[in-house]
């Protein structure tokens, strides 16, 4: 598997610009806290990134 966020950026065209806005906004507040972008948070978004992504193509 690939960094979280790399995984992120290949479906981040499949998801609506306020989704985006919403995970990029936490992902870079978490890093700008000294987190680091392999923490289980950044796979956290990844998670509700793909769920949404699903959820959205029913």
């Amino acid at each position: 598997m690939s960094n979280p966020l790399e995984e992120i950026n290949k479906i981040a065209h499949q998801l609506p610009l306020l989704v985006l806005k919403d995970i990029n906004q936490r992902i870079g507040d978490w890093l700008a806290t000294g987190g680091n972008d392999d923490d289980p948070y950044i796979e956290q978004q990844l998670r509700f990134a793909r769920r949404f992504v699903k959820d959205d193509i029913k």
